[in-house]
């Protein structure tokens, strides 16, 4: 049994048909038949039934082909793996990004890895913090730009930024007029908050913590509201909801008219974005070349770490 017979299998499976598997293999139709027939022959069972108008794939020759189509795969899986050896930078690099980050991040960040390694495309997941641990350990991701602090799943780490806070006011509202605020005079307004999953729900809870309460009971539905997304905050809050904190990166360099971003006193509240890699994960380089194309973005207002 070689790959080759196994495509040709495939390929008929496809095909229906003997002649046009064996076009799209590139090779006479005899030759195709002669692989096939060997095939059965080998595992002496019958993969197809055959008659003067089609071909059909027995119940036992379905499993037969899926199976060969895995083995396909998975021989193609043993030259990437070759190919990226020789360069790391080769081939797609598996990155997960959560909610709060992707959107404000990911346009410069994807821009600047297009110029710098054309040779690694990102492939881009967009998820909550838990969600994107859990598919790091499994494999399904390389790599993950995640919010400090999280669980410890014994990841290697590489901080890459300090992001502090602003606090997002309807321009109607009277502290609009101010240029900054405290912690503590937030609570007496009505403070928006992310969904539970979003750990940047957890990040303004420790800034204004007596709003947690509201969170989980019904009787908070007054002081305390929830959305999607940091950009449906924002329009409730410019629709004169309430107000509500956002990470810095997320202050549009133009604001809208509706809506007014102040800033924090001292000591300004911040987080920590890292990122994520399983210690086993052998594409160094590729991790290096990411945070170096981190690096260059804008992120105006965030303070870089360059260690």
């Amino acid at each position: 049994m070689t790959l080759t017979e196994l495509r040709y299998l495939v390929a008929v499976a496809r095909e229906r048909h003997f002649g046009r598997a064996a076009e799209a293999c590139h090779v006479s139709q005899p030759t195709l038949s002669v692989a096939i027939k060997k095939l059965e022959e080998e595992l002496d069972v019958k993969i197809f039934e055959r008659s003067s108008n089609e071909i059909a794939v027995t119940p036992l020759g379905q499993e037969i082909v899926r199976q060969a189509q895995v083995v396909i795969e998975q021989a193609q899986l043993i030259k990437e793996i070759a190919k990226r050896g020789r360069d790391p930078l080769a081939g797609p690099l598996r990155l997960g990004v959560i909610y709060t980050i992707g959107p404000y991040l990911l346009p410069d960040l994807v821009r600047q890895v297009i110029e710098r390694t054309p040779q690694m495309p990102l492939l881009l997941q967009e998820n909550f913090t838990v969600k994107l641990l859990d598919m790091l350990r499994s494999g399904e991701l390389d790599c993950a730009i995640l919010a400090e602090p999280f669980p410890d799943a014994g990841l290697a780490i590489a901080p890459l930024y300090d992001e502090p806070f602003r606090i997002a006011v309807p321009a109607s509202h009277p502290l609009a007029q101010r240029e900054s605020l405290s912690a503590e005079e937030l609570k007496q307004e009505t403070l928006l908050l992310l969904g539970n999953g979003h750990c940047f729900r957890d990040h303004v809870l420790e800034v204004c913590p007596e709003f947690a309460r509201f969170a989980s009971g019904a009787e908070g539905i007054q002081r305390s509201f929830e959305g999607s997304s940091l950009e449906t905050i924002k329009h409730m809050v410019a629709s004169g909801m309430g107000i509500t904190v956002v990470p810095e990166l997320s202050v549009p360099a133009e604001p809208p008219p509706h809506l007014k971003f102040l800033h924090f006193t001292e000591p300004v509240p911040s987080r920590r974005v890292v990122l994520a890699w399983r210690r086993s994960f052998t594409r160094y380089e590729a991790i290096a070349a990411l945070r170096n194309a981190v690096m260059a973005c804008r992120l105006a207002g965030v303070q870089r770490i360059n260690a």
